[in-house]
């Protein structure tokens, strides 16, 4: 027992979790090495951008990863976690120019290869954040196998698959609309864009025949794309429009002949069933333009101003653009009505700018061909989406793919290996990192784009393992098992790893996709910075502690749902950690110094012993099937109700009587069994709550001890000994102490004082347990002595009741309460009853107060009365009771 005396009170998580990362570390735990399974078990981190700061998403997505990956550490499983981060080519970039801007520079001012200098050395200084940010969660990631989206071998895996792609036709450089962010002036894919409904306006104008005919009414959200029309279009089968298909209109403000054209892209039945075709400004009308041969004018700057070919206008902004064309349209005539509309808008995901579709010369990837074994993949069950409804999202999206826009207008990023020739025009692409023109051997220029950082984050699976080479780790963990990750990226980031896996590596990325919500605030909120809500995880960690969080993010977490953050579940975690504490030091003070393991005497376990191993023996095969499928707040709940319940609160009190009785022949046996069940408890709770679980480990004295709890072996519940018979036994036992409990309390009887009781029950191993049991029912009941029978007979009818599962339970009333003092109080309250009904019976009998007062003031006065007579006749029937 000398050994409590260096174990702290209470439990400091800010030393000890420092403290046991780092041995966890400098042991090498977190490698993967080959268990008694003989299996594998791999899972690649989603990276986390450089620029990143851990937030609440991170924090839930990395405890679940490493729940995962902690449970089949310990399973047998050799496991492999690859962390690494991502270029973030979009949000780095702009970091680094706002730096810059501060200090009056632009890229331009630099020039590529000194504002890459500046990139790389922010990526040095800043960069590594979030990955020691992700440490302080107890993130278990192989940290030796740390990778980065644009280290050396992950840039060698993209420039394989982009030429891989070019020469199988899959790649190809064209002029097409695009999405354009006018803030960070680039490119952006489909996936990329959100959207959102936004209060605009219709705004209605004429378009005037060039032969004065006439005019064409129709109507537009964007009036300021009115410069770049080259024609009006109607549906063929209209009959408003069939004489006039054909004709010339002069475009308002402009002067430009345009024609009206016939296209079944045109909805009949939505507005006047004309509609403006502007080519470079509308991906619809990019289409209609291509059908019909029209020219496609920019009127748009990049940063979404307007062009120089209309002075006028010519460096407005486009909503100030706006304002002064509607103003001039209304003025000469061509505006009829102004609409309040709604309507759908994309914003860029990244700053929230409102995007421009745009004509622009860029890389694209052909998606339809590549997307058909990965929609295959999925519908044949290579590949589950835990909860399994997610999968319509990825079919969804997968089904009705476009063409991949995967160049950017940055200079952070994987530059495109594609090479011009000014000379003779000739373009090659190529993994090498220069080029010489095979036509007439002169220099040949890079693309100066880069490529979308989703495009280097596709072959993540693979690219980290060592591909294109085909090393030791790509043959034992590719595919690898589970990927964890949020349900807003299975269109950015999932469904492009599932293409290039099996485009690549001719095999799925991995088996399980475990798709999690968000976390939200208490009032169920999306956190944002504009709403001020956020919670920082590391200021809850510097707080409370890594398990405390850990535990609040798990608890009540279900695959696919968002949760809500609360606080008081921070508090339940650092109860339990207390709890848990408490318990090990009451073990530990409890446990001989010379007390060995084999001291144990299994054939004298009693049945609170046997309860407590069938207890364990279920949670140990229940939470294990949870956190297979997944449920890891199930999981958690059980764990946290044994701990708490059936250990805590049950076990460690039945078993006091023996500890403190040094003659008692099973004294060993509650010794052996409150350090073994504790310590396989702790395994249970291990990959939820590793810290608080690992010091509780190394204090308990047991069996094969491994030298962390994180490289012990599960727990199997086939290992356990178990006895249903003696479990439902014990279960009995405190069915009856609860309800014994439960009088207690409901006659506020001090716990100080004692009760005689009286066991009904027609089972002879009932009546032994209670007998055998009488130590304990005395410190969990308050029992002075008992005795049992087989039936009622000589009971005093003024003892009370308590049922159980076996029988019955009388205590003496003269026990529990001094009946003289009773009856007087009883007396009181009965005089005060005969005051209340004699007031109310007197005011409902004079007819001026029925007749006058409100109906619902009289029937409140009669409910009350009611009330006051059944109470008054319960209490004399109580007098009567306890006046015999």
């Amino acid at each position: 027992m000398a050994r409590i005396d260096n174990i702290s009170k209470a439990f400091d998580p800010n030393e000890a979790e420092s403290r046991l990362y780092s041995k966890w570390m400098n042991s090498n735990y977190f490698k993967p090495k080959a268990g008694k399974t003989g299996k594998k078990f791999s899972i690649v981190m989603p990276p986390p951008n450089i620029t990143g700061q851990l937030h609440m998403g991170h924090a839930l997505d990395n405890t679940l990863q490493d729940t995962l990956t902690r449970y089949k550490r310990m399973a047998g499983y050799e496991t492999l976690w690859v962390p690494g981060t991502d270029h973030a080519s979009i949000a780095t970039e702009a970091r680094i120019v706002e730096t810059m801007r501060k200090e009056g520079l632009t890229k331009d001012d630099l020039g590529r290869d000194k504002f890459l200098e500046r990139a790389w050395a922010w990526k040095e200084q800043y960069g590594g954040r979030i990955v020691e940010q992700l440490k302080k969660i107890g993130s278990s990631c192989d940290w030796s196998h740390e990778r980065f989206t644009m280290d050396e071998g992950c840039s060698d895996a993209v420039k394989e698959v982009f030429v891989k792609y070019y020469n199988q036709g899959f790649i190809y450089r064209g002029e097409r609309i695009i999405n354009w962010c006018p803030h960070c002036l680039t490119s952006i894919s489909n996936a990329e864009v959100d959207y959102a409904d936004q209060a605009g306006h219709f705004w209605h104008l004429r378009y005037p025949f060039e032969d004065g005919s006439g005019y064409i009414d129709l109507a537009t959200t964007r009036p300021e794309t009115l410069l770049g029309d080259t024609a009006v279009a109607v549906n063929p089968k209209d009959e408003r429009y069939k004489d006039v298909i054909g004709k010339m209109l002069i475009l308002p403000l402009v002067g430009r002949r345009i024609p009206v054209i016939a296209d079944d892209y045109v909805d009949i039945e939505f507005g006047t069933g004309a509609v403006k075709i502007t080519p470079a400004h509308d991906p619809n009308d990019f289409e209609v333009g291509q059908r019909h041969g029209l020219e496609v004018i920019t009127v748009l700057t990049a940063d979404a101003k307007i062009t120089e070919d209309y002075p006028k206008y010519a460096g407005m902004d486009r909503y100030e653009a706006r304002e002064a064309i509607v103003k001039d349209l209304e003025e000469g005539g061509y505006l009829t009505e102004i609409e309040d509309y709604s309507h759908n808008v994309g914003t860029c995901y990244r700053c929230g700018t409102t995007i421009e579709p745009r004509v622009s010369l860029q890389w694209f990837v052909k998606m339809e061909e590549l997307a058909k074994p990965a929609i295959e993949a999925v519908r044949n069950g290579s590949i589950r989406f835990v909860p399994e409804r997610f999968s319509k999202n990825y079919f969804n999206w997968m089904e009705d793919i476009r063409d991949w826009c995967i160049s950017r207008q940055l200079w952070w990023g994987h530059r495109i290996p594609a090479f011009y020739c000014d000379d003779c025009g000739e373009l090659v692409v190529t993994k090498e990192s220069s080029c010489t023109c095979p036509k007439c051997g002169k220099e040949m220029r890079q693309d100066p784009d880069t490529l979308d950082t989703w495009f280097s984050s596709a072959l993540w699976p693979f690219s980290t393992l060592g591909w294109p080479e085909e090393t030791e780790d790509l043959a034992k963990f590719y595919p690898t098992d589970t990927l964890v990750t949020g349900y807003d990226i299975i269109t950015f980031w999932v469904s492009r790893m599932i293409v290039a896996g099996l485009a690549h590596k001719n095999d799925v990325p991995f088996r399980d996709v475990l798709i999690h919500g968000l976390v939200r605030d208490s009032q169920g909120r999306k956190m944002s910075k504009s709403l001020g809500n956020g919670i920082d995880p590391l200021e809850i960690i510097e707080q409370n502690g890594c398990d405390a969080l850990r535990f609040a993010l798990v608890t009540g977490n279900a695959p696919g749902n968002d949760q809500r953050f609360q606080e008081d579940k921070i508090l339940m975690g650092r109860n339990l950690s207390n709890k848990i504490w408490n318990a090990m030091r009451f073990v530990v003070m409890n446990t001989d110094d010379d007390f060995t393991p084999d001291m144990v005497d299994e054939s004298i376990f009693t049945t609170e012993d046997k309860w407590i191993l069938t207890e364990l023996h279920d949670l140990i095969s229940e939470a294990t099937v949870n956190i297979d499928n997944y449920e890891f707040g199930v999981a958690l709940s059980k764990i946290v109700d044994f701990l708490w319940d059936n250990f805590c609160d049950w076990y460690i009190e039945i078993t006091k009587s023996r500890l403190y009785d040094k003659e008692c022949k099973t004294r060993n046996n509650a010794i052996y069994l409150l350090n073994y069940v504790l310590s396989e408890a702790m395994k249970l709770l291990h990959p939820f709550m590793p810290f608080i679980t690992e010091e509780v480990y190394q204090n308990l004295v047991i069996a094969d001890k491994a030298e962390s709890i994180m490289i012990s072996e599960w727990p199997e519940a086939d290992k356990v000994l178990s006895s249903a018979e003696d479990a439902e036994m014990m279960n009995t036992m405190i069915d009856a102490i609860r309800g014994i409990r439960a009088v207690r309390k409901n006659m506020d009887v001090a716990p100080s004082r004692k009760a005689h009781i009286i066991v009904v029950t027609t089972s002879d191993k009932i009546a032994d347990m209670f007998t055998q049991g009488e130590g304990f029912l005395e410190r969990l009941a308050s029992v002075s002595s008992l005795e049992t029978r087989t039936n009622k007979e000589g009971i005093p009818s003024t003892a009370v009741q308590a049922v159980f599962g076996g029988g019955e339970i009388y205590i003496p009333l003269e026990d529990l309460i001094d009946i003289a003092k009773e009856l007087e109080r009883l007396d009181k309250e009965k005089t005060r009853l005969e005051g209340e009904i004699k007031r109310l019976k007197g005011k409902l009998s004079n007819e001026s107060f029925v007749s006058k007062a409100p109906a619902a003031v009289v029937d409140q006065e009669r409910a009350k009365l009611a009330k006051y007579e059944e109470m008054y006749a319960n209490l004399s029937d109580r007098i009567e009771v306890l006046s015999k």
